[in-house]
């Protein structure tokens, strides 16, 4: 029982949790019996307190009743300690701690370390051992289906893989703030399903948290049996109750209340962030708008965008270069794979990525740039954005200011590649001027602000 709730206190203690979650300061059972006597939704932030309660068990219950699995929880990759993401120094931090123990016991188990996630499962199976992914980027395996136009490259013959399946390599979110996030329903946002107004996970393939805990369930957890539906609602309704402060629960919950227009809950501000504020409306919010700041806003309603981030980085041939992307270090370049991919007119072309995003969902590639698969993302929330480095799907930056000069260079490659006369919506406030782009000069203002969110 101790050890129950010396995770709850540690979970509610670092999302700082509304008073009705206070409760997990007491012992377990007494903290779910005051939970459903006191079960309307208002005291637990729009869900059921039971539901709540329930969901946190479920939340780090390893091993639940009668789905099997591998041993592996929710709070083994999204750490309470971590603002319940995984980063790349947690992971080498609880990699460390299980060396020490095999010193005593050389059958000793971490759950965050099984063969699934490590790089060399592939060839090894059960008997996996290199987890450089983890340990290096804080990065886990997810599998995903080949579409039938899609085909894998062998690195080694150059020739087209049996592979059925693409593994791609991303980070663990943070699950603060996910009542903010998720479809938005704002705009027609995309020509192609699934959840053309946004999902869950990084390419938005799940419609709701219930699907979202079912894929990990899945996928992660390894379960042999389904789960309930009441279980998966439960850690819904607990994953509902996280924020990253009380800002932004107070912003969810007016959402919630329908209040218009909805509150600034920024904090106060100093001279510098503010500047950094004003910065962001231009440079950012055109697709970090709406409470949760990801949804996109006129006159760029497109919900899932390339962003550069994936490996390799765009390379400008220009000589001197009009524009530099921090290039992919090895540890993350070597995640790139090769598609050989026939498009709809029937030609072959071949493209490397170490994620090529919604494509793998739709095998949609070769449109027109701004509605084309490859390589696109959903737009993620920022709030809290200051306590979950490293930064985007690969955590392939380690600072905010890093950031903020990877969209410098995005910014001045979209200008670059516009057709003459012809200003990208992403890159103009006025339809006419390249002035969207953040400057050298204001990086530490619009960092300034990005702590504060």
């Amino acid at each position: 029982m101790n050890r129950w709730k010396g995770v709850c206190v540690a979970v509610f203690g670092l999302t700082g949790a509304v008073s009705p979650l206070a409760l997990a300061r007491e012992p377990l059972a007494e903290a779910v019996a005051r939970a459903h006597e006191k079960s309307q939704v208002a005291q637990c932030g729009g869900e059921n307190c039971a539901a709540v309660f329930r969901g946190l068990i479920a939340f780090v219950d390893g091993r639940p009743k009668g789905l099997g699995g591998n041993g592996r929880s929710c709070a083994d990759c999204h750490l309470p300690s971590d603002n319940l993401q995984l980063s790349p120094a947690s992971a080498q931090a609880r990699f460390d701690a299980l060396q020490w123990r095999r010193k005593w016991n050389p059958r000793a188990q971490d759950p965050l370390f099984l063969p699934i996630d490590a790089d060399d499962f592939r060839i090894n199976g059960e008997q996996a051992s290199d987890f450089s992914n983890l340990l290096q980027n804080g990065l886990v395996r997810v599998t995903l289906p080949l579409p039938p136009n899609i085909r894998l490259i062998d690195p080694v013959t150059n020739a087209v893989s049996a592979e059925t399946t693409a593994d791609v390599w991303r980070m663990v979110p943070s699950v603060n703030d996910v009542r903010l996030t998720g479809a938005d329903g704002a705009n027609p946002a995309w020509p192609r399903g699934p959840n053309v107004t946004g999902g869950y996970q990084l390419d938005g393939r799940k419609a709701n948290l219930q699907e979202q805990a079912l894929g990990a369930f899945e996928a992660h957890a390894q379960i042999t049996k389904a789960p309930s539906a009441r279980l998966l609602d439960d850690l819904a309704a607990f994953q509902n109750v996280l924020f990253s402060s009380p800002r932004a629960r107070a912003l969810a919950d007016a959402v919630r209340a329908g209040v218009t227009p909805l509150p600034d809950v920024d904090p106060p501000l100093s001279e510098l962030a503010q500047q950094g504020k004003v910065v962001f409306k231009r440079a950012c919010a055109q697709c970090h708008g709406g409470p949760g700041q990801s949804t996109p806003q006129a006159p760029l309603p497109l919900r899932f965008h390339d962003i550069s981030s994936q490996c390799p980085r765009p390379v400008d041939t220009a000589v001197p270069a009009r524009y530099t992307f921090a290039p992919c270090p090895p540890r993350l370049a070597r995640n790139a794979r090769t598609y050989e991919i026939t498009l709809a007119n029937g030609s072959i072309v071949r493209r490397t990525s170490s994620d090529p995003g919604r494509a793998l969902l739709t095998g949609f590639v070769g449109g027109a740039a701004p509605t084309d698969d490859w390589n696109k993302m959903d737009n993620s929330g920022l709030r809290g954005i200051a306590k979950t480095a490293p930064y985007f799907h690969n955590n392939s930056a380690d600072t905010l200011e890093q950031v903020v000069e990877h969209y410098i260079a995005f910014y001045k490659r979209a200008q670059v590649n516009a057709p003459p006369g012809v200003v990208p919506p992403v890159a103009t406030t006025d339809g006419v001027h390249f002035d969207r782009q953040p400057l050298t000069e204001e990086t530490a203002a619009l960092v300034a602000y990005l702590k504060a969110l």
